[in-house]
Order: C-alpha cells, then sequence, then structure tokens
C-alpha cells in the first residue's frame, strides 16, 4: 500500500477505495480499519486527500450492517462482486435472492451499491459476460428495487453504455482509461501482454468507440473510475496471472490522452470531477489539479514494496502528451 497509494493522492483528491482484499472488508469495522491504514500509508500528503470506503457485499449481509454503513460519512457504498467474477471474489455473491434483506435496506437508506458486472457462467463466452449480467441479473434488479442507486462500474461494451444511458434512473457508470484507449487487439501484440489483462476484459474496437462516446457526450451518468489494481510483476507474469491494470501513476494523463482524441477536452472535467460527485451526493472539490500538454514516457516499471518486487503500470513505456503540472 505504501508504494501505491501516493500515485492516487497526488492527482486525486478522493477516492472511492474497494473492498476486495484477503480478507474482504464485510464490516464497518474493517472498513473504517482499512481507511486508518491508508491514512497512515500516506503520512503528511493524508491531508489533502479523503478516502471513501465500501463494503464488500457478501451472502451473509444483514440490514443491520447496511444501516451502520448509512451513518458513516465515511462509506458509500457496498459492492457486488458474483463469486469468482475477478480478483479476490472467492467470498462475492452466489444468489442475489440471499441479499433480499441488505438490499431493500440500501434502498431504503439511499445506500449505492456498486456492481461488477459480469455472469460467471462457464457457458457465457468471457467476451459476453457483460451483456450477458445486464438481461440476466441487472435488469431483474432494478425491476425487484426501483429506487437502489447502482453504479454499473467499469462497464466494457456498447450494450452497457446503451443501457445506462436509456435505463430509468437512479443509475450512473465508470469507464476506465484502459477500456478508452485500448481494446483487445493490445493483449496480443506482439505475444500475450499480461499488464493489459483485466475484468471485464477489453473488448473489441467498436465497443472501445461507443465507451469513448458516452465518457465525452458530457452525461452526468457516466463518470471516472480508474479500477486501477496494483500486482506485482511476478504475478502477472506467470501461468495463471492475475487480472488488473495499474494506471493510478498517469491515470488524469491518460483521460486527457482519450477525451482529446475526439476534441472533448473540455467535457473531461466534468466526466473526472463533477458527475460522479453529484451521484454518490456530495459537493464538487473546490481544489484544482493541472494538466499541462508536454510528452512524457510512462515508466517501465516501479518499485512495489519492500521486497525488490516491481510493478508494471498501464501502458508501460508508451508516450502520453499530457502530464501532471507539479
Amino acid at each position: 500500500m505504501a508504494s501505491v497509494v501516493g500515485y492516487s493522492a497526488r492527482q486525486f483528491g478522493r477516492a472511492l477505495v474497494m473492498p476486495n482484499l484477503k480478507p474482504p472488508v464485510v464490516s464497518v469495522q474493517m472498513a473504517l480499519a482499512y481507511r486508518s491504514r491508508i491514512l497512515a500509508a500516506l503520512g503528511p500528503a493524508s491531508a489533502s486527500f479523503k478516502p471513501y470506503m465500501t463494503l464488500y457485499l457478501t451472502d451473509q449481509t444483514s440490514a443491520d450492517e447496511v444501516r451502520a454503513a448509512a451513518q458513516s460519512e465515511d462509506i458509500l457504498a457496498f459492492k457486488l462482486y458474483p463469486a469468482g467474477a475477478t480478483t479476490n471474489s472467492e467470498s462475492g455473491v452466489t444468489d442475489l435472492r440471499r441479499c433480499e434483506a441488505a438490499l431493500a435496506e440500501m434502498e431504503k437508506q439511499g445506500v449505492v451499491l456498486c456492481v461488477h458486472g459480469e455472469v460467471t457462467d462457464p457457458q457465457v463466452d468471457v467476451f459476453d459476460r457483460e451483456a450477458f449480467f445486464i438481461d440476466r441479473v441487472l435488469i431483474p434488479l432494478r425491476q425487484r428495487f426501483p429506487g437502489l442507486r447502482v453504479v454499473f462500474e467499469h462497464i466494457t461494451t456498447s450494450q452497457a453504455a446503451d443501457y445506462v444511458r436509456q435505463a430509468q434512473e437512479p443509475i450512473g457508470a465508470t469507464i476506465t482509461p484502459q477500456h478508452l484507449l485500448f481494446n483487445r487487439n493490445s493483449l496480443f501484440q506482439g505475444g500475450l501482454r499480461p499488464h493489459y489483462y483485466c475484468l471485464p476484459v477489453l473488448k473489441r474496437e467498436s465497443h472501445r468507440l461507443a465507451l469513448l462516446e458516452a465518457a465525452t457526450s458530457g452525461s452526468p451518468r457516466f463518470f471516472l473510475g480508474t479500477d486501477s489494481a496494483p500486482h506485482a510483476r511476478n504475478t502477472k507474469e506467470m501461468d495463471c496471472g492475475c487480472a488488473g491494470c495499474f494506471s493510478a501513476p498517469d491515470a488524469l494523463a491518460l483521460y486527457a490522452q482519450a477525451f482529446e482524441s475526439v476534441g472533448r477536452l473540455d467535457r473531461l472535467a466534468g466526466f473526472a470531477s463533477h458527475h460522479g460527485a453529484a451521484f454518490y451526493g456530495l459537493e464538487s472539490s473546490s481544489e484544482t489539479i493541472r494538466l499541462v500538454r508536454s510528452a512524457q514516457t510512462i515508466a517501465e516499471s516501479l518499485p512495489f514494496g519492500n521486497g525488490g518486487q516491481t510493478i508494471v503500470p498501464l501502458a508501460a513505456g508508451q508516450r502520453l502528451d499530457w502530464a501532471l503540472a507539479n
């Protein structure tokens, strides 16, 4: 944590921290303890950074835990991971019917449900899991709980963008820099490229273009969510490597690159700073950062931990036309 949290704090005034640790963050007590560890790792830099926490939704999550979370100003959401869908999701939900009481209380209390939107049915092609999730899980869920505030996290397909654009309120969606800038060809250029492997996986070019249109449309339903995932190099470059892209060091410059590619830099501030805050009921930050047009090359690797390990950032070695001003 001490190796990576500073990259986020340098360019973001706040972050929504995901709960898929080992063990998962399933209670208010665990979430607040995790928050304290984040701030301790930042040291003096913690004065300008506010981590908001999420709780891991499980088959055993109680309505009482939802009420306790709703009473904490430092906790904004629960996260739904279908069991086996992504990194450390083994404790995820096996059947949403087991979460009915918790979901009903979330709807009542106005607590946001963030969802990792993929089915885990082995019969469904990995590139189709998000589209199936919409039909099999998300639409029925929102029919049962129409007032539940849902964030469809890190969407990757035109189907997801279309659904969020047209669905009844209250719903929003986050989009990562890798899904705006890269398609699934990036996984195989010159060989297998594990540092572009994330879940949901990168999709074909038509989906990337649909996401870029949604992100830069100015719609308040779409907002920034990096899904930045730090995994040591040796856990990515192995026979069964981890899913996740580490975008935190250059996240805003990567987003600027994407927005500029379609001539819509003027809409980056809304996507990055205002839409998400409004959905979560937070005021927009009064502080600013400044991006400057300055060519830079993304680092090939960065130190990770005290054991001599390294971490490879998203798009390592590639040129960026933007940089965060000091």
